[in-house]
């Protein structure tokens, strides 16, 4: 067995454990529904939000048993599936080892707010409220927390990742650069 394949676990645990020791230090420090620190003028809030639904606050009014399945059951199912994708070597001709990574990024995050979603009373704890200068409409962006920010970066990461591979790959083609 080779333990490289288990290495992008490493930074799946690393932003477990960053998303849960920031959120203790909010829930600690920060009473609920307040804002603890005003930082870069009026950009950044710490402050202590939770959200019973996800991203954007979709899925606030379902019933509690669907948020067990929609919040619960199908996030727990897409983190082990990505867990396999990560150590697999069915996907090795499909998944770079920085697609690994970005994966391993993916399921961090999604573990940090299965974790809250589980012991926290179906409450993600958010932290995090920047100023959005009323782009989209909005004037600050929605709350977040460090386990969101993981799950978008890493999916930005990956977008990037396939990207640029297109390009590469289509220079380093044979037929790249002749003519017809």
């Amino acid at each position: 067995m080779d333990k490289r394949r288990y290495y992008p676990f490493i930074l799946s645990a690393a932003v477990v454990a960053v998303d849960q020791i920031s959120k203790a230090l909010i829930v600690h420090f920060i009473p609920e529904g307040t804002v603890g620190a005003k930082l870069l003028g009026d950009f950044l809030w710490i402050c202590h939000v939770r959200n019973d639904a996800v991203a954007f606050s979709i899925g606030d009014s379902l019933p509690m048993w669907m948020k067990y399945i929609f919040f619960i059951g199908l996030p727990l199912l897409l983190m082990a599936l990505l867990s396999v994708a990560i150590i697999s070597r069915r996907f090795d001709a499909e998944l770079s080892c920085a697609e690994r990574w970005c994966l391993a990024g993916i399921v961090g995050g999604g573990v940090g707010n299965l974790i809250d979603r589980i012991f926290r009373s179906m409450r993600v704890v958010d932290w995090i409220s920047t100023n959005n200068y009323g782009w989209f409409g909005m004037e600050r962006f929605p709350t977040y927390n460090a386990a969101d920010a993981s799950v978008v970066i890493s999916i930005i990461l990956l977008l990037l990742i396939a990207l640029f591979a297109g390009r590469k790959t289509k220079k380093e083609s044979p037929d790249a650069g002749k003519e017809s």
